[in-house]
C-alpha cells in the first residue's frame, strides 16, 4: 500500500470518529460547530488530494467541488425559510468531499434511508425503548426539530467505512500488504 493511500485512508478514519462526534451533539443539543464542519472540509481535501495525487487525476477533486457548491446552492433557500439549520447546510456542502465524487450515489441512497429511519423515530417516539429517550423525542417532536445533521453523518460514516474497507482489501488481496512486511 502506498503512503499516499495510507494517509488518505487514515484521514477518512479520523473524520469518520468526528462525524460520530457530530451526530451525537447535533442529536442532543441541535447544533454543528463550525469548528467540526471545517476540520472535516480539511480532512476532506487532504484525503482526496492524497488520492488525486496517487491516481494522477484531479476529476475526483474537481467533481467533489462542484457537487459541495451545488449542495450548498441547493440548500442555501432552505436555511433561509428556516426548514434547515446552517449547520446541516454546511455539514452537507462538505460530504462530497468526504466520500469523493464517485460515491455520492452511494451516500444518497444512505442519507435517503437514514433521514426515513430519523424522521420515523422522531415521529413515532413509541417505537423507542426507554421511558425518558421517548420524553426527549416527543420534545424534538412539539418543537418541530429533526437533527437531521444525524443521517448526513451516518450516511457519510458508512460511506467511508466501505471505502476503507474496500482499499484495504484491494490492497491485501494484491500482496501488497505483504510485501511491507
Amino acid at each position: 500500500m502506498s503512503l499516499l493511500l495510507a494517509a488518505s485512508l487514515l484521514f477518512k478514519a479520523v473524520a469518520t470518529l468526528l462525524l460520530g462526534r457530530v451526530a451525537w451533539i447535533d442529536f442532543s443539543t441541535q447544533k454543528i460547530s463550525n469548528r467540526d464542519v471545517l476540520l472535516l472540509l480539511c480532512l476532506g481535501l487532504g484525503a482526496i488530494h492524497f488520492q488525486s495525487l496517487q491516481a494522477g487525476s484531479w476529476l475526483e477533486m474537481g467533481i467533489s467541488a462542484l457537487g459541495g457548491l451545488i449542495l450548498f446552492a441547493a440548500l442555501f433557500p432552505f436555511w433561509l425559510l428556516r426548514k434547515m439549520g446552517a449547520g446541516d447546510v454546511k455539514l452537507m456542502s462538505v460530504t462530497p468531499f468526504l466520500v469523493g465524487g464517485s460515491n455520492l450515489a452511494a451516500f444518497s441512497v444512505l442519507l435517503l434511508v437514514f433521514a426515513i429511519a430519523t424522521t420515523a423515530l422522531v415521529k413515532n417516539p413509541f417505537l423507542l425503548p426507554a421511558g425518558m429517550f421517548r420524553h426527549y423525542v416527543q420534545h424534538m417532536d412539539r418543537k418541530g426539530v429533526v437533527p437531521f445533521g444525524v443521517p448526513i453523518a451516518a450516511a457519510a460514516m458508512c460511506t467511508m467505512t466501505y471505502q476503507v474497507y474496500y482499499a484495504l482489501k484491494v490492497a491485501s488481496s494484491s500482496g501488497i500488504l505483504q510485501q511491507l512486511n
